[in-house]
């Protein structure tokens, strides 16, 4: 018997991306962030939720998409961090969305660049793909590019 996973899903650039709901902590909408001197480009800021200091990561960026246009502000979706929380900007909140484990498939040939360096998968929905983002990759700036 197949197992069952749940995926928190939000969108980018008209893409529907996903990450399992136990690694996220709170969705919260757009807050006002501290620019980082110095830092990569895909780190947008830190931002204060509650007293608590949390990194705002740029998805858009992060995944070599184009970026937000600027009358948009993102929203963020805020992962227990192995030390502190993280949030990712992201232009959209979708829903909790559950499939089944057997559905996986992996990203297609079409997906280059970035974004398929960070995709651990893929599930067909009725009319779009969830493309399940690999928390751990994207997390890990050293696999960036500083430009």
């Amino acid at each position: 018997m197949a197992s069952r996973q749940q995926f928190c899903t939000f969108f980018l650039d008209g893409l529907r991306f996903g990450v399992d709901v136990q690694q996220v902590q709170e969705v919260v909408p757009y807050q006002e962030m501290t620019r980082v001197p110095l830092a990569p480009p895909t780190v947008r800021g830190l931002l204060n939720l509650r007293g608590q200091i949390v990194t705002g990561i740029d998805l858009r960026r992060r995944l070599e998409l184009t970026d937000r246009p600027e009358e948009s502000l993102p929203m963020n979706v805020v992962l227990r961090g192995e030390d502190s929380p993280v949030s990712f900007l992201v232009d959209e909140i979708g829903e909790v969305i559950e499939v089944s484990s057997d559905d996986c498939e992996a990203p297609p040939d079409t997906l280059r660049g970035r974004a398929r360096e960070l995709i651990q998968g893929v599930y067909p929905l009725e009319d779009e793909l969830l493309l399940i983002l690999d928390t751990a990759k994207t997390l890990d700036l050293q696999l960036q590019t500083h430009c």
